[in-house]
């Protein structure tokens, strides 16, 4: 579980003197305006203070100010069909001209494509599917679902977990940074043992205890406690790709099944390709009663989320789930259509699965080159690298992290760093084995930089 330790790390506040001393090395022109975005811009922690100021994002990279060119392994995780890609461009476009907004009570013909292209591409196809501007009103959505459907409002779900920034979100998150000062939150919100089981390449694994573990945990909780009427969790985390194994997700289908219990998965970082399957439980060989997505659902243009439910479970036609002003979003549909499309016509969760299998071999060769990576996991292309100490102790090492971001920053290697000692790689699925063999040269060099200098004397 989080609290205040640590709450300084990179990625959490970013009060760094790695930060400051990047701002610093930046033109003056692109310091006037993160001055001017300072000056307007509410501060939060995690987004200010900005790193840099872009002029341009397309394909797998983002170019600042000064004309400098990143290779962007981070991308908010909604750039699975590249940036400013032309075929969504297109159809949004398109759809601009002809329909760009379906008033409340109206229906088109373009929402209904998008929300069948969604349900077909389940295992099942046996969905039932509402629009949403946002993943924090999904999750919202699926937690009002679930209370209609069981009768119970208690939710479990997981420390560390992230599940959108709003109240109710926040209230079944796990993250310390976004309840902090926050007061009483929504009643009815229990945490259980996130998956956290060690899973590198080499082989090194605990995941049956681990696993068995956690679902043991639940188990006592819903024993114990009563009145739970959903669990929600992200199938593998996206902020450091913690991965159960199939088991787990065997196990928790049938908890669920067993009381009553409506099983939601968060996909909203994760899904739309980027594990390998379309869908990330996809890889698990089980089925949730409630999906959420969002972020890459709108092909990187669009701000786009939905809820997936379990067409049994269409049964709240007596309240307003959600009655959002864009809940028949015209443009967002063409935008989940076209990416969709873009996927399908360009064989891209193949290209994922390859590229994925050669993130691995590199993947061993840096493990085996370097003493302070604890661990790497990887599904797809949910990589994720974890910074230790000594690989016995497997105490974090956050010092590293942060200077090893920031040199690849330097080097021209954009990704995100998270619970202070991962660095997490979320690529496109666009990206080229040439790009992959850039990023580990870049990475590779940072790590030994970084080791360099901090051991030098």
């Amino acid at each position: 579980m989080q609290n205040n330790i640590g709450l300084n790390s990179e990625g959490d506040v970013n009060f760094s003197k790695s930060r400051e001393k990047w701002i610093n090395s930046l033109d003056n022109k692109s310091k006037d305006f993160l001055k001017a975005d300072e000056a307007i811009f509410m501060k939060q922690s995690m987004s200010t203070p900005c790193m840099d100021v872009i002029v341009n994002a397309k394909g797998c990279y983002v170019t600042d100010m000064a004309g400098k060119e990143y290779l962007d392994f981070h991308g908010n995780s909604i750039h699975q069909v590249g940036y400013k890609n032309s075929y969504v461009i297109e159809a949004v476009i398109n759809q601009m001209k002809e329909l760009p907004f379906v008033p409340r009570r109206y229906t088109s013909d373009i929402v209904i494509r998008a929300a069948n292209a969604l349900a077909n591409k389940t295992t099942s196809k046996d969905y039932k599917v509402l629009f949403t501007p946002s993943g924090t009103a999904a999750v919202g959505i699926a937690i009002k679902i679930a209370r209609k459907v069981t009768g119970r409002h208690k939710v479990i779900s997981m420390w560390e977990s992230f599940h959108g920034a709003g109240l109710d979100s926040i209230s079944v998150g796990g993250e310390y940074a976004f309840k902090k000062d926050m007061g009483p939150l929504m009643p009815g919100c229990i945490k259980a043992i996130p998956y956290n089981g060690y899973r590198n390449l080499i082989g090194s694994e605990s995941t049956g205890v681990v696993s068995d573990f956690c679902l043991n945990y639940i188990e006592y909780i819903i024993k114990n406690e009563g009145d739970i009427g959903a669990i929600l969790l992200e199938p593998v985390r996206a902020t450091d790709t913690h991965i159960p194994p199939r088991s787990y997700f065997i196990k928790l289908r049938e908890i669920c099944d067993e009381n009553e219990i409506l099983l939601i998965f968060d996909e909203i970082p994760t899904a739309i390709g980027r594990s390998g399957e379309f869908y990330v439980h996809q890889n698990f060989d089980v089925e949730p009663d409630i999906l959420v997505l969002g972020k890459g659902l709108g092909g990187g243009i669009i701000p786009q989320a939905a809820v997936l439910t379990k067409t049994k479970y269409d049964k709240a036609g007596d309240i307003s789930l959600g009655h959002y002003t864009h809940e028949k979003p015209a443009v967002g549909s063409a935008a989940i259509c076209a990416t969709i499309d873009f996927i399908d016509q360009n064989n891209l969760l193949d290209n994922c699965r390859k590229i994925s299998e050669h993130v691995k071999e590199k993947a061993k060769e840096l493990y085996n080159t370097y003493e302070c990576i604890g661990d790497i996991r990887i599904l797809g292309l949910l990589i994720t690298f974890e910074f230790v100490r000594s690989r016995d102790s497997k105490v974090k090492y956050e010092e590293l992290a942060e200077k090893v971001l920031y040199k690849s920053l330097e080097l021209g290697l954009s990704f995100k760093v998270s619970a202070g000692n991962c660095i997490t790689w979320h690529p496109p699925l666009i990206v080229t084995k040439n790009e992959i063999d850039k990023a580990f040269g870049i990475f590779d060099r940072a790590i030994k930089c970084s080791l360099y200098n901090m051991y030098k004397f």
